[in-house]
């Protein structure tokens, strides 16, 4: 396709990886973050050294702190920012973007206090211009598509131009990009994971093994996928990459953030002391509430995700959060 000026606002693991995605289709790349002197120490040292270490950044990659300049002839912008922070970081800039640039969204998260998915707050601060949106999810460790192994991910957009056009600008050798469209149960079940993934940790953190694990993974998929049919998104969206596909990768994968965050609380330790030793936002902390709220709402049932909430939130025993799952009434599995 034809090259496009793409801005990426957010300078941690996930923007620098795309940033290198991007480039390597010969797209011309901008990276701007609110935060000028992190943004100045990345352009001089040409590596993110706090997010992504051991990878250099394209040298086509143009590091820009100044907002007017970042944006200036800019035809695509990829939200890179964690969800909780989105509204924060976008609200001063919105002036300086393109009302006909499109957006795509790559975080996971659920807005604690309006509930709100990434690009529906996208759409909101956004109101005054008519910004097409779009969501990319799935499994995507940053440190492996730095390293060009093979990966798959869904571009989800209630407009099919939109996402065949951001299909063909992502799309590489060891990138695939599917388009979807239920861009409502791709973001959900993006945010959701990581709630089971803090669980999966929790399990490695305690020893349970790998039968409790598997377990888990199978009920947690079903519970998320219930609150997505509550919320009218489509059930088998779960069932596909951005659903039971991220939600594998986040609960296995030994560097992940929400996995790691989960091990912590495994061995004893609490919320202040687990935020402060993982480096980066643990999206599923924030989001716990969220989904437990939306559960709340839609009246849906999600043991496994109040027991997360009540080991990160009201100091439950985590061995005793698995005592309680596990005496439960007996009944007949359902999924979905």
């Amino acid at each position: 396709m034809t090259p496009m000026n793409i801005t990426i606002i957010g300078d941690g693991a996930m923007a620098t990886a795309c940033s290198m995605i991007l480039c390597s289709n010969g797209h011309r790349v901008t990276m701007w973050s609110p935060f000028a002197d992190y943004l100045d120490k990345m352009n001089s040292d040409r590596v993110n050294t706090r997010y992504l270490k051991g990878y250099n950044l394209p040298h086509e990659l143009v590091i820009e702190p100044d907002a007017a300049l970042a944006f200036r002839e800019c035809e695509l912008i990829v939200a890179a920012t964690p969800t909780q922070y989105i509204r924060t970081v976008w609200e001063p800039i919105t002036a300086h973007i393109d009302p006909n640039a499109p957006i795509v969204s790559v975080a996971k998260g659920i807005e604690n206090d309006t509930l709100l998915l990434p690009t529906q707050i996208l759409d909101e601060v956004t109101d005054e211009v008519a910004h097409p949106l779009a969501a990319l999810s799935g499994p995507s460790i940053a440190s492996e598509l730095a390293s060009c192994l093979p990966a798959t991910v869904c571009i989800a957009s209630s407009d099919d131009a939109l996402a065949k056009q951001l299909q063909a600008a992502f799309t590489t050798r060891s990138f695939r990009v599917y388009t979807h469209d239920d861009p409502l149960g791709v973001e959900l079940a993006g945010a959701t994971k990581n709630v089971i993934a803090i669980a999966a940790g929790i399990l490695d953190g305690l020893k349970a093994g790998y039968n409790a694990k598997s377990s888990l993974l199978a009920r947690g998929l079903a519970e998320i996928a219930r609150l997505a049919t509550a919320m009218n998104a489509r059930t088998e969206t779960f069932f596909g990459i951005t659903g039971v596909g991220d939600l594998a990768t986040t609960c296995f994968c030994p560097s992940g953030r929400n996995r790691s965050a989960g091990e912590l609380f495994g061995k004893g330790k609490k919320l202040d002391e687990v935020t402060e030793q993982i480096n980066g936002v643990v999206e599923g902390i924030a989001t716990a509430k969220s989904v437990m709220a939306l559960a709340e709402k839609h009246q849906v049932e999600m043991p496994i995700t109040a027991a997360v909430h009540a080991v990160l939130f009201d100091g439950l025993d985590p061995i005793q959060a698995i005592s309680t799952l596990m005496t439960r009434p007996p009944t007949a599995e359902k999924v979905g």
